[in-house]
């Protein structure tokens, strides 16, 4: 049995994968700002933002538990798509989705005192050609507010509108969760 971990994250998302996974956690999470410095690689940006989100919650931490950091990003031709600012956002976020394959990369740093693992899952996701009627009943029902590229893969857009995923499903829910075990067993524990 793995020791309790700590989650930096408040996604529920996150939460419901580590649940599955039969992982102890609790979750802290502080505020931080995902801002990244303009010349880093799009590969490295959730690993850059997921650092900081570990170092913070680690510095508030009076011993070495385990902290586990995520962040997720949607890549479209070269360009991040961040969460919706609004509905009209969400509308343009998804018919610019439509039709096309995009990437989804979660990035992903453990770390216990001073040690520190981390790594980048990359899932490729294409959409079917969707309708506008079908992009906003979506978005009217699912408020897809919180959610990076304004879809989540286990709600009924990705029911009804993925093509196709190439790579780990639950990467695209928020973190390649088999992986975080792979490494939590061999390298942490």
């Amino acid at each position: 049995m793995m020791e309790k971990i700590i989650l930096a994250s408040q996604s529920p998302r996150r939460k419901q994968l580590l649940e599955w996974a039969e992982i102890p956690f609790e979750i802290k999470v502080k505020e931080t700002a995902e801002t990244f410095p303009p010349d880093l690689a799009i590969e490295e940006v959730p690993v850059f933002i997921a650092r900081e989100k570990a170092r913070v919650i680690q510095k508030e931490l009076l011993d070495e538990r385990i902290v586990l950091a995520a962040d997720t990003i949607v890549v479209l031709n070269k360009q991040i798509i961040g969460k919706p600012k609004d509905r009209e956002d969400a509308i343009k976020i998804l018919s610019n989705l439509s039709g096309e394959t995009h990437q989804v990369i979660t990035g992903v740093v453990i770390r216990k005192g001073e040690k520190e693992w981390s790594f980048s899952d990359i899932t490729r996701v294409q959409f079917h050609p969707l309708t506008l009627e079908q992009i906003t009943y979506y978005i009217d029902h699912y408020l897809p507010y919180d959610k990076a590229g304004a879809y989540a893969i286990q709600e009924w857009i990705g029911v009804v509108g993925i093509h196709s995923i190439a790579g780990d499903f639950y990467n695209v829910m928020g973190l390649p969760v088999s992986r975080v075990v792979q490494t939590l067993q061999t390298q942490v524990f």
